[in-house]
């Protein structure tokens, strides 16, 4: 992690819809190769945040940078340096293993060349040369979140954005998951991750703890725990988690 170079920075961000406020004066930054928690209940107004960091949504209001582009005046020039991967799609289940890292390649703007090459190194590198055939919907879930975490960041992106990436994969399914991760952030690529497992909240360099769309507590996860006077960041996000009043 190179805490001098920050390749997120949210000031003052505010989103609205009617009098409804899911985002209320964010502040915060994080640092190239950082993995940064973003941690909340459901309704708290992380999913909202997310959209607007990916250049998915306008905020209302506030200054944001996410990979040296404002979310406001180069969206697309956003899109092209960050890379992301959802619990709910991310891989096409009727495509190949190769045709699914293809498209993405192409996607990010891979040439041909690098395309071929990066395919390689990485069924390689997840021991997956066997199934390069093989179509999505057949694998177990376990393979499926590994190759879509790579296929994410295939293009070097500077910033990963996970959102709850290992829901339903078995424990030891999710330490290979994370070993990925760590991988990618020793290779100065930021992790920006949510996840419902706090076990995972203490693999983050820091994380932040939204309530009611602000940030109630951020910091690593050690300092946290002192803090809340707690055995384990389970027990820190439940001490916030019982303020919240918007939860779905």
């Amino acid at each position: 992690m190179n805490s001098d170079v920050k390749v997120i920075q949210v000031k003052n961000l505010y989103k609205k819809f009617g009098d409804f406020t899911a985002n209320n004066n964010l502040s915060f930054e994080v640092s190239k190769g950082e993995i940064f928690g973003f941690l909340g209940a459901n309704g708290a107004g992380k999913t909202t945040a997310i959209k607007i960091l990916c250049g998915l949504s306008y905020p209302t209001s506030g200054e944001i940078s996410v990979a040296g582009f404002d979310v406001y005046k180069h969206r697309e020039q956003l899109k092209r340096n960050i890379g992301y991967m959802s619990q709910k799609f991310s891989l096409y289940e009727d495509l190949t293993v190769f045709e699914n890292i293809r498209f993405y390649g192409g996607i990010y703007g891979l040439s041909k060349e690098e395309i071929s090459s990066k395919s390689n190194e990485l069924l390689e590198k997840l021991d997956l040369k066997h199934a390069r055939n093989k179509r999505i919907s057949s694998l177990p879930l376990g393979w499926k979140q590994k190759l879509a975490f790579s296929v994410a960041v295939i293009h070097n992106p500077e910033i990963v954005f996970l959102d709850e990436p290992t829901g339903g994969v078995d424990p030891v399914t999710r330490r290979q998951f994370w070993d990925l991760i760590y991988d990618a952030s020793r290779a100065g690529i930021t992790i920006f991750v949510t996840t419902h497992y706090m076990d995972e909240a203490e693999y983050c360099d820091r994380v932040s703890i939204m309530v009611d769309g602000r940030i109630e507590a951020l910091d690593t996860p050690n300092k946290l725990k002192e803090r809340f006077d707690a055995a384990d960041m389970d027990e820190v996000f439940l001490s916030l988690a019982r303020k919240a009043t918007n939860i779905e």
